[in-house]
């Protein structure tokens, strides 16, 4: 129900009930305005796109709050470099406005502004990801009508050339570090775990005499505390085929280090789970040093795997699978320049359409162009 008042000021009140029943009104100067009013209201009703006027008051900061507090489908460390990004970014420019405040124009002077600090592409467009799911909620929940934070134009990530080590750096790499990680080294260049799959691997995965790993976990260390998890995407749960050079080196080890079913495969000193920071520092960064391979990061032996097995003839299907990801397009967009070519085969496919000398079959009828018969088939030419 919705009716109109006239008010003592000679103003009148429209009153109405949202779609959750509780009354609601507004007072306009002239009755028109607000019969103009409830007609609006009572049609985004109709087609279920009200929005509570009362939600646009809410200050951003604090919708952020709630809206931190519902996410239930996000890892431990996505968690913490999203909060570090609320925190640095999105907060000291929104926190303190309401959010029917914010517009385009603001959010759009907001990712330029970061751009002019220097921040690297890759960091504003995670930043402006954020900020856009944090808006997109809010109108899910009825508090904005619609987000500011679409339709933006957003600086390009250009990809940094990879970093890939040959069989050779490999091997120094491996004999460089200390020995308890050596099959470790071995199992990320030629198996392609990333680093958090290695650390987190237990022996019961491991299976050296078919040649095989199965990712089924991983280890993250986030503000200090270590969590365990499933792979970050359900192709990230994969069983990887190993070749000879690293379940030789995954045998040796667990000769040398007996581990049993639930133990992890890769140990700290005192036996418990290796800590990343301390490793890189105490180990990694060492090896790397003494095997001339500088500069190199743990996630490099994943692309100097992927980079081995397309050398090796494997194919972008069998590389997403080994890699565990989701599309065989991110095969080909981070590696495909890798892959094998075939600008010569083609470009003598060219010469001898333009000679006339291929072996294909062509059909001319009068007063007809040359059609081509199949992919294979060459093109006549008049002479």
């Amino acid at each position: 129900m919705s009716s109109i008042e006239r008010q003592p000021n000679n103003h009148w009140r429209a009153r109405y009930r949202d779609p959750f029943g509780r009354s609601r009104s507004k007072t306009f100067r002239r009755k028109i305005e607000a019969e103009q009013f409830l007609t609006s209201v009572g049609h985004t009703k109709l087609v279920g796109t009200y929005v509570d006027p009362s939600g646009a008051r809410l200050l951003f900061g604090e919708w952020l709050t709630d809206w931190r507090a519902g996410i239930v489908d996000l890892r431990p460390s996505t968690l913490a470099r999203d909060d570090d990004y609320i925190e640095r970014y999105l907060k000291p420019a929104f926190g303190h406005l309401r959010l029917g405040e914010i517009d385009h124009a603001m959010v759009r002077a907001w990712v330029a502004e970061l751009s002019a600090r220097g921040l690297a592409p890759a960091t504003v467009v995670l930043a402006t990801g954020i900020l856009r799911k944090v808006l997109a909620t809010a109108v899910t929940a009825g508090l904005i009508a619609s987000s500011p934070a679409v339709g933006l134009r957003l600086p390009r990530i250009e990809h940094t050339e990879m970093r890939f080590l040959t069989p050779i750096e490999v091997a120094t790499l491996a004999d460089a570090i200390d020995p308890s990680f050596r099959a470790l080294i071995l199992l990320g260049a030629y198996g392609g775990l990333r680093i958090g799959e290695m650390l987190g691997l237990r022996a019961k995965r491991l299976d050296v005499l078919r040649g095989q790993v199965e990712v089924a976990e991983i280890l993250v260390e986030v503000s200090g505390h270590l969590h365990y998890g499933p792979p970050k995407t359900r192709a990230g749960r994969r069983t990887v085929p190993l070749p000879r050079v690293a379940t030789s080196a995954l045998a040796e080890h667990l000769r040398q280090r007996p581990a049993g079913p639930d133990d992890l495969v890769f140990r700290a000193p005192d036996g418990g789970p290796v800590r990343l920071a301390n490793w890189r520092h105490r180990h990694w960064a060492k090896a790397v040093r003494k095997a001339g391979v500088e500069p190199l990061r743990p996630h490099d032996l994943r692309h100097t795997a992927v980079a081995l097995w397309i050398a090796a003839g494997a194919t972008p299907k069998e590389v997403a699978a080994r890699a565990g990801h989701t599309s065989v397009v991110t095969v080909l967009d981070r590696y495909g320049h890798l892959l094998p070519g075939t600008s010569e085969r083609v470009n003598e496919a060219l010469d001898a359409l333009a000679q006339g000398t291929g072996h294909g079959r062509c059909v001319r009828r009068s007063g007809e162009p040359t059609r081509l018969l199949a992919l294979h088939d060459t093109y006549c030419f008049k002479r």
